[in-house]
């Protein structure tokens, strides 16, 4: 049985919107799982190609805080 993910769903981001999101430099997602991929919880985190997604929760497990600002409408 396949389980289907909603792309929608606002926990799920790019690494650029989640850093921004958490206040943290563009290449922060990227640096931080090369440096210590076992911070972020499995499966919070999967890289497409060049293309990095993250949840909220990998996001808040690895700068140990929750969201500080909402990303721009666009």
């Amino acid at each position: 049985m396949t389980k289907h993910i909603n792309l929608n769903d606002s926990d799920i981001m790019t690494a650029k919107d989640a850093a921004y999101c958490w206040g943290k430099a563009p290449d922060y997602v990227r640096s931080a799982l090369r440096s210590n991929p076992d911070r972020f919880p499995a499966g919070s985190v999967r890289t497409f190609t060049r293309q990095i997604l993250v949840t909220r929760e990998g996001m808040e497990a690895v700068t140990g805080h929750k969201q500080v600002k909402e990303l721009p409408n666009k």
